[in-house]
């Protein structure tokens, strides 16, 4: 019996493929579907650390639940269910070799390029004068292409992407329009639960029947950062560190003990209080993001659990 998602083996009804990502699993089903599902790993600098995470698949997967259904009106995605806490199905899509990434803010990699002296991100200009976490005049899309597993996904500017050929001018006209569309949702959910959403990326894909849809989780932890929005600007007024809602405290805890993601360095000891911690935190994070209460699916054994609730929903 497993309490937590590490290295998933299934074989469901209609199953024809497995692709295994750093955190995430995902099963073809027949002609059209895919079954995501979000394990409890936990990746860090491109790493995955050698324990799991109780609850974090599921906090995770309600999460991207949650904000794809409160913004299918504006973009389609790729949702058709979610038969389990840790579980999404969806329509099997063509992805584009591209991740959109979309800043409002100036910070983590985007602040130390401007640092370095960089004044051009993906080939976008950023002003003199900035100063960490301060506010762009509008959100910028610094695209990144998406990388093998284990490798550094790569910045790329527009004109590289059109040039390449890697996303059609009007396919990437639209990721362009989805993109804007969706991070001024995400900035009006944020704001409503007293948080700035500061910068995310999008995935997106291209069903069989043609249409542009938004795939993988959107306004995660994992895929965005958040500000608090209380006491934002006193803090920017003294050019001191924003507190912030990701799992960058977990990359801080890291850098505190010496690892980096870099060759030869060691994990650091995920002990169980500093697993329990980091469920906690991702849990707290959970309520923060959503305003609601997180409630503990059970995982007395959810490899089980799992298993047939997909299978159950597949036969029906």
């Amino acid at each position: 019996m497993t309490t937590t998602i590490n290295d998933t083996n299934y074989n469901f009804p209609g199953q024809k493929a497995i692709y295994k990502g750093k955190v995430r699993e995902v099963y073809t089903v027949g002609n059209d579907l895919l079954v995501m599902i979000a394990t409890d790993r936990l990746s860090a600098f491109d790493v995955i650390m050698p324990k799991q995470i109780p609850y974090k698949g599921q906090i995770l997967n309600q999460i991207a639940s949650k904000m794809l259904d409160a913004t299918k009106d504006i973009v389609p995605n790729w949702v058709v269910a979610t038969p389990d806490p840790n579980v999404t199905v969806g329509h099997s899509c063509e992805t584009f070799k591209v991740e959109m990434v979309i800043r409002g803010y100036l910070t983590g990699h985007a602040w130390r390029e401007y640092k370095s002296g960089k004044r051009t991100l993906c080939g976008v200009a950023m002003p003199d004068g900035m100063i960490e976490n301060q506010k762009f005049e509008k959100p910028i899309i610094t695209p990144s292409t998406k990388a093998a597993i284990g490798d550094h996904d790569e910045d790329i500017s527009r004109e590289a992407i059109l040039e390449q050929g890697i996303v059609s001018k009007e396919d990437y006209e639209q990721l362009e329009a989805y993109t804007y569309a969706l991070f001024e949702r995400g900035t009006e959910i944020a704001a409503k639960q007293g948080l700035i959403l500061v910068d995310t990326k999008y995935e997106f894909g291209k069903t069989v029947d043609g249409k542009i849809v938004v795939i993988d989780e959107i306004h995660t932890p994992d895929s965005s950062r958040y500000f608090y929005a209380d006491g934002y600007e006193e803090i920017q007024a003294k050019d001191q560190k924003q507190k912030q809602l990701s799992k960058e405290f977990v990359r801080e805890w890291l850098l505190e003990n010496g690892f980096q993601g870099k060759e030869g360095q060691a994990v650091p000891e995920l002990s169980e209080e500093k697993i329990a911690e980091i469920s906690n935190r991702y849990i707290e994070l959970y309520e923060k993001i959503t305003g609601e209460a997180f409630v503990k699916a059970d995982i007395s054994d959810v490899a089980l659990r799992i298993e047939n609730n997909v299978t159950q929903f597949l036969n029906s």
